[in-house]
């Protein structure tokens, strides 16, 4: 009964992290993000752009969508997802999430003080 338990957690996690995005299909189509995020995506042209190497999946594409939508504004990324198809986002989310990052972690109390 466990083994049966942990089988069908792990395939449940398997296809929760992935969410229907292609990594190979994403890196094809991430070729014009790297011109602003850097190749690597660890290396932006300016500061104020972010570094998304290693982010988590869900949010990249929450934050593609919400672009696409409106619901952030950003000229840069307003143009840049026009085009995107609801597949195209989980494409390029799920290779971003592949990338190794160096995402900055602030810790917890840090944010609470």
């Amino acid at each position: 009964m466990k083994t049966a338990l942990l089988i069908a957690l792990t395939i449940f996690a398997s296809q929760v992290t992935y969410a229907g995005g292609d990594i190979a299909a994403g890196a094809g189509k991430a070729k014009p993000c790297a011109a602003c995020h850097g190749p690597d995506f660890n290396t932006p042209i300016s500061r104020d752009i972010p570094r998304l190497a290693g982010q988590h999946a869900d949010y990249l594409a929450r934050a593609l969508a919400d672009y696409k939508a409106g619901a952030r504004k950003n000229a840069v990324m307003g143009g840049q997802v026009t085009a995107l198809s609801p597949q195209d986002i989980q494409d390029l989310a799920a290779y971003i999430q592949s990338l190794s990052g160096k995402l900055k972690v602030i810790p917890l109390h840090r944010l609470v003080q």
